[in-house]
């Protein structure tokens, strides 16, 4: 216990009736990464804010650094680094003046806050955008500056609040390779994070479950705990075959991958055969069926599943509106041609052109300001355009957005919610809001609470719903009045796995009845659930395709997976050679882009070993859409360089 920097002992908080952590008992190693996960509501960000001194504590006992969260207070505070998931940045200052407001704020002294300003800057990649105003950062700058921010007095522990929510995988890598650079001067950082493949890096792993922890230890211990075996099935139509594999009893409850569905099962070797021919024998066709390696992301739907109240809601039967499969084929109800928006001389979206189809789930992606929510708000009439055209439901939006606009639904990334009014008055102001009879609006509000779960919640204030409910909430206010197209920006961002999947079940089921969806996300898995996706970058469109056809014919060269002993520094061995291009980090893998995988494995296999790493394996994989996203990017940020270089 000697080398314990944050320990707690029967640690609770209680709000009023709600039991937010109860009887919690944690400890954290000097200079290790420890990671807390678990479903929306199940008391991570109350536990860290205990820890920060910021939430008093009901009961139970907790001390950092050895000293007591509560009698000694103020000291803990001045050794110790913390960020929000809504992070405290002054929007109208530049970045270097965001870190001389910390850097005063913690008193140090000028000669010291001026070197630590300069080394951060460098640190983070910010010193290019030292003067610009915060609020013109994109979102993974913004996060990197927060971070920065919180380290400007060197803490020797930090506690990170769903540090990379909202934002896309190039910033994310960006974000977690300063956090390694930090690891190494031996600070200790304590951090939750929806992203589980995030959480595969860091040294332990707590699972929480209302409030207390149910599974405690390095993520490696923690796959090794699933006694069953993990297959992977890509079989198409994907829902059908989810049905399917429901009703086998030697089969566990099976999850959607992105395009892939995995499923639990008692003997893989045995049991693929029986399962193939189950699926073939109701007219499904399966690609490929193989057993591999769980992910710390399957061990956490395995745990919870069962056990976490996650809204699944009523299935959605009532929005079909009469729509056949031919119209399906041949109707485009949103139109966009050449749409432009400037603001002064910043061209945010440019000469951006493409078509979705009735019944298609589209996807946009792009890394944070590339263009994806000026976008949208100009499809759905909320921003004027400066040039081209947008038409929504056979609509021209310049001529008649009025008539489009009560045909669509929008959900924005911050769910338009009013915190002072219940779940069914929420439900009741948006029904009004659109127009419904005083009949249509009680049948209507009975089908959003049937399906969103929420019957029997509909006096509780949204503050008092997990994500996972506000989000269902959010969607059904938004689809009350049975729209024909739905948009939907970011609507899952910082929501756990099992609410995400939960979510695109709904999603999908409203394509199905041919509601049009079109959609932003930064999670790539999410990506390969859409029909069709585009890609932005700096407000252009760049690539355009089903996720197979991105995946399969718009990255050049080989992937290759290397699992190491060191993945950090087998990642910064790999990004210091020219050799290789894009070395990413997936989880606890590196990614790394080749010519010739045959070719590149032996020599990367030589390279490591020279630098004493040990590695348990190198295999060429294909690409994913995060593969096929980070590569796009890091092209486009190449040929812009070259352009202005020339």
């Amino acid at each position: 216990m000697a080398n314990s920097v944050i320990e707690a002992k029967g640690l609770q908080k209680q709000y009023d009736t709600v039991h937010a952590v109860r009887g919690l008992d944690l400890r954290v190693e000097r200079g290790e990464i420890f990671g807390l996960v678990g479903a929306d509501g199940a008391g991570k960000t109350t536990t860290i804010r205990m820890l920060c001194t910021l939430t008093p504590p009901s009961g139970g006992e907790a001390k950092v650094l050895g000293m007591d969260i509560v009698k000694e207070s103020e000291r803990i505070k001045e050794r110790i680094g913390y960020m929000s998931e809504r992070f405290n940045l002054y929007p109208t200052l530049s970045a270097e003046e965001n870190l001389d407001f910390f850097a005063r704020l913690r008193s140090l002294p000028r000669e010291v806050r001026e070197q630590r300003k300069s080394e951060l800057l460098k640190f983070c990649r910010l010193e290019p955008f030292r003067t610009r105003h915060a609020e013109h950062l994109s979102g993974g700058m913004q996060k990197k500056l927060a971070l920065a921010c919180s380290l400007i007095h060197e803490p020797e522990v930090i506690f990170l609040d769903e540090p990379t929510t909202g934002v896309d995988p190039v910033s994310r890598r960006d974000f977690w390779k300063i956090i390694s650079g930090f690891l190494a001067r031996g600070i200790t950082i304590l951090v939750s994070t929806p992203y589980l493949d995030e959480a595969e890096r860091f040294n332990r792993v707590a699972l929480i479950h209302h409030g207390q922890i149910i599974a405690c230890d390095t993520p490696q211990n923690l796959k090794a705990e699933l006694t069953d075996e993990l297959l992977v099935v890509r079989a198409h139509p994907l829902r059908k075959s989810v049905s399917v594999l429901k009703q086998i009893a030697s089969t566990g409850a099976p999850q959607l991958f992105g395009d892939t569905i995995h499923v639990m099962v008692k003997e893989a070797k045995r049991q693929i055969p029986e399962i193939k021919s189950a699926l073939e024998q109701q007219s499904i066709k399966v690609e490929d069926m193989n057993q591999i390696t769980p992910s710390l992301e399957d061990v956490f739907v395995t745990r919870l599943t069962g056990l976490e109240e996650t809204p699944t809601g009523h299935p959605v039967n009532n929005v079909q509106n009469g729509i056949t499969e031919q119209t399906r084929r041949s109707d485009v109800p949103v139109r966009v041609s050449d749409l432009t928006r400037k603001f002064d001389d910043f061209t945010a979206v440019d000469r951006v052109n493409f078509e979705v189809r009735r019944g298609e789930i589209f996807g946009l992606l792009g890394p944070n300001g590339s263009g994806k929510t000026t976008t949208i708000r100009m499809i759905t009439g909320l921003l004027e355009p400066t040039s081209g055209t947008v038409s929504v439901l056979h609509h021209d939006m310049a001529k008649e957005a009025d008539k489009a606009q009560a045909r669509i639904g929008y959900m924005s990334q911050k769910f338009s919610l009013f915190s002072d009014l219940s779940v069914g008055e929420n439900i009741t102001f948006y029904g009004k809001l659109y127009g419904l009879t005083a009949s249509r609006l009680q049948e209507r509000k009975a089908w959003v609470l049937e399906m969103a779960g929420l019957k029997g919640k509909e006096k509780a204030l949204p503050r008092a719903l997990s994500g996972g409910w506000k989000q269902r909430l959010a969607l059904g206010c938004t689809i009350i009045h049975s729209p024909e197209v739905i948009f939907l920006d970011e609507p899952t961002a910082g929501v756990d796995p099992l609410s995400r999947r939960s979510f695109w079940e709904l999603i999908q089921e409203l394509a199905d009845r041919g509601t049009t969806i079109f959609i932003t996300t930064h999670y790539m898995d999410e990506a390969e659930h859409c029909h069709r996706l585009g890609l932005m970058y700096q407000g252009k469109l760049i690539a355009i395709g089903s996720p197979l056809q991105l995946k399969t014919g718009s990255v050049k060269g080989e992937l290759i997976e290397i699992v190491s002993s060191d993945f950090t520094k087998t990642l910064e061995l790999l990004s210091a050679d020219s050799r290789y291009r894009q070395a990413s980090l997936f989880g606890s893998a590196v990614h790394v882009v080749v010519d010739d995988a045959a070719i590149a494995s032996p020599k990367i296999r030589s390279l490591l070993e020279s630098a004493r790493v040990t590695l348990h394996g190198i295999n060429r994989i294909p690409f994913n859409m995060e593969d096929v996203f980070i590569a796009l990017m890091e092209e486009q940020s190449t040929l812009i360089t070259n352009q202005q270089g020339g």
